[in-house]
């Protein structure tokens, strides 16, 4: 029985630290549209809240808050949700960086920041994110260098890192081999194999 109980309340944690997690989000972005009125940081277990989706042990898997109007920044609090394996927030108003702490998602599966206003570079750290299969962060205002880490995502299917506004040579091999020019095109400052610009 005394076992049972430390699982209930380490189960009782986890849900707490995740529901503190995405409320830290809900505190750094405005809301216009109501979208995040059910995320209530009183209730313990955020699975009840709308656009969460938590797996059989009450763990949040997905956040899918697409086209919300939202404005402000990502929050490096996300990346306590261990177990989250879709990152869905396109179509929205956020600004500033893509925090580095992302990369300590290694359940993620798909990150969607598409059609954001999102500056600064990509984190190396993205680069361990092994279950990536969906990347894109096309539509932005990205800038400096394409990391040389994403190309050892070994999962990875889907990258768009277009209409940004990316420098120098874009990284060849690994996972990189499978995507061409229309996965970077809106780069003007990009050159390399990928993009059928030479680098001088």
């Amino acid at each position: 029985m005394k076992l049972l109980g430390l699982f209930l309340l380490f189960d009782l944690v986890l849900a707490s630290l995740e529901g503190d997690s995405l409320n830290a989000f809900k505190q750094a972005v405005s809301d216009p549209t109501g979208m995040l009125e059910t995320w209530d940081p009183t209730l313990i277990n955020p699975c009840t809240w709308l656009y969460v989706t938590c797996n059989q042990d009450d763990l949040v898997t997905r956040v899918d808050l697409a086209r919300g109007d939202l404005s402000g920044k990502l929050v490096p609090e996300l990346a306590n949700l261990k177990n989250l394996e879709h990152l869905e927030l396109f179509n929205n108003s956020l600004t500033g960086s893509i925090p580095p702490e992302f990369g300590n998602l290694k359940s993620l599966v798909s990150l969607d920041l598409q059609y954001n206003h999102l500056s600064g570079s990509i984190p190396k750290s993205i680069g361990n994110m092994r279950s990536l299969v969906f990347l894109r962060l096309n539509d932005n205002q990205l800038s400096g260098q394409i990391p040389q880490e994403l190309t050892t995502l070994p999962n990875l299917k889907v990258l768009d890192l277009s209409h940004n506004s990316f420098t120098g040579t874009v990284p060849r091999g690994g996972s990189f081999q499978k995507f061409g020019q229309k996965s970077f095109e809106g780069n003007p400052g990009l050159c390399g194999h990928a993009v059928k610009r030479p680098c001088t």
